[in-house]
């Protein structure tokens, strides 16, 4: 399996749910991985798998509320690999808490805002330069059906994957001149996020009730797409929002 070989890849939140899935699938596929989330002893032990299995992963700390540690990661994959081809924005802060609209409080939206779509343009930012200098990038990002639909209950993480949205659609117009194409994944999985709270589970049963399928994916079915997004043979997809849903879109 070498669809990604010799491609270098930073992928966030990668501790868990779909990030830890993709930078699996990633180094599989014969990419060297740069892993990040919060959670450093989670990501050590993803690195020792992968490095186990014949792969190659170095795991970095990061905060993705805090520039400064966004580049860190960037700088940490240029030191280490030396390039940076592929940008797999899945982190997503804010989803540990859920509120309605009339609970929505300033301080809730900027926070949610700044560790989603924020951050997910800082890490596009930093990667530009990189990614410019050789003409190739692969970047996806992480949307969701609350950011098309609303959700009630999600009221400041559709916000903030609203602007993720547009946030791919701007980049995939100006940045594609450079070799660098930009799309969004549109998932519906069980991850720890539906966990984290009443309203989140109670979500989670809601979607995979009325889903065509009658369930919720699996971070690992999200895999193979990120990777096909990530390859050589995605250089004419761009500015796409791409569903693994089941077909759950078709309820719009």
């Amino acid at each position: 399996m070498d669809l990604l070989h010799d491609r270098v890849a930073i992928v966030t939140g990668a501790s868990s749910g779909i990030g830890l899935a993709c930078a699996r699938h990633y180094a599989r596929e014969g990419a060297s991985v740069v892993v990040c989330a919060r959670r450093k002893p989670l990501l050590d032990q993803l690195a020792d798998e992968i490095g186990a299995a014949g792969g190659k992963a170095h795991a970095i700390a990061c905060d993705v509320a805090d520039p400064a540690q966004i580049r860190a990661v960037v700088d940490a994959a240029i030191a280490t690999f030396g390039k940076i081809d592929i940008l797999a924005n899945i982190a997503q802060g804010g989803l540990d808490e859920q509120e309605y609209l009339t609970q929505l409080t300033e301080e809730r939206a900027l926070f949610t805002y700044r560790t989603g779509a924020l951050q997910s343009l800082q890490f596009m930012q930093a990667c530009l330069p990189h990614m410019q200098a050789r003409r190739y990038g692969r970047i996806i990002n992480t949307g969701s059906h609350a950011a098309v639909n609303g959700e009630p209950g999600f009221t400041a993480y559709a916000l903030a994957k609203g602007a993720v949205l547009t946030l791919t659609r701007i980049a995939a117009k100006e940045w594609a001149k450079f070799g660098i194409v930009t799309n969004t994944i549109m998932p519906v999985v069980r991850t720890d996020a539906y966990d984290n709270s009443p309203q989140g589970r109670e979500a989670a049963e809601r979607l995979a009730a009325v889903n065509p399928t009658g369930r919720l994916g699996t971070p690992e079915e999200c895999a193979p797409l990120l990777a096909f997004l990530a390859s050589e043979g995605a250089g004419y997809v761009n500015g796409q929002v791409i569903g693994i849903d089941g077909g759950g879109m078709l309820l719009a």
